[in-house]
């Protein structure tokens, strides 16, 4: 199994809400893994790059939110063994994948970790995803991890089922604002075209209705294609919590084999 996680703003962790309770309690019937990698929208490279610190830092990647944000920290350990072993796959697969001993978590990751695993007690590996290249580039990358996915660590992409914060800002939306039909229309594509393991046209996902009013940048959507590439030939997609915040932001999640 693999997730796709819509991780909202950075102060999800803060305060009450469907996504939040929902990823607080879906953490507490995780398996044990031996090593967690996550795909996050918030680390942008050409070519893959994978953190591979043994202890990174924290990464507050935000401005204009709740002062405590900055003096929260997820304390989980680096892999380098695991950071190399996917770096050896991805290369296995014809990618030219670098490692970063210096990248830190960024809220990409510490925010929706911090809700499924509060331990902290797994190792955390991230891996970026590239805008410069398409869906299908991003799936393949996915299918280039399975083996670790086979072997107990949990992949996770970390992004957004909508994302568009141009929208979010021009039109004044509140927390509780309900989605509009183009941000709906869009969600229940994915759901569909999930669910029915429909990858060719997941992959096409630009012909999907508000495609781009929906996602006008890609990288939040481009953890979900790697998460699905590393579920395994054949894998469907099960959308395991729907949820919005302020009208454009949909927060849905999904689980993958």
């Amino acid at each position: 199994m693999t997730l796709f996680v819509s991780h909202g703003a950075p102060n999800l962790i803060l305060h009450n809400s469907e996504a939040r309770d929902f990823l607080a309690a879906y953490g507490r019937n995780l398996s044990d893994y031996r090593g967690i990698l996550v795909v996050t929208a918030h680390y942008e490279a050409p070519e893959p790059r994978l953190t591979s610190a043994a202890h990174p830092p924290m990464i507050y990647d935000f401005g204009g939110f709740e002062p405590e944000l900055r003096t929260i920290v997820y304390p989980a350990p680096g892999s380098p063994s695991l950071a190399s072993e996917a770096a050896d796959a991805l290369s296995k697969a014809g990618f030219a994948p670098g490692l970063d001993d210096r990248r830190g978590y960024d809220h990409g990751t510490w925010v929706p970790l911090a809700l499924l695993r509060p331990e902290a007690d797994v190792p955390v590996v991230q891996l970026s995803v590239s805008p410069n290249h398409d869906a299908a580039w991003h799936y393949r990358l996915g299918e280039a991890l399975r083996p670790l996915a086979e072997s107990g660590v949990l992949i996770i992409g970390s992004g957004a089922a909508t994302h568009n914060l141009h929208e979010f800002f021009r039109g004044g939306y509140r927390f509780d604002t309900p989605a509009p039909d183009w941000v709906r229309a869009f969600g229940d594509w994915l759901d569909e075209k999930a669910e029915a393991g429909d990858v060719s046209a997941l992959l096409a996902w630009e012909k999907a209705p508000f495609a781009r009013e929906n996602h006008p940048t890609e990288e939040h959507l481009l953890p979900f294609f790697v998460a699905l590439g590393a579920a395994g030939e054949g894998a469907k997609g099960k959308r395991i919590h729907s949820s919005q915040q302020y009208g454009v932001l949909m927060m849905d999640c999904y689980a993958f084999a």
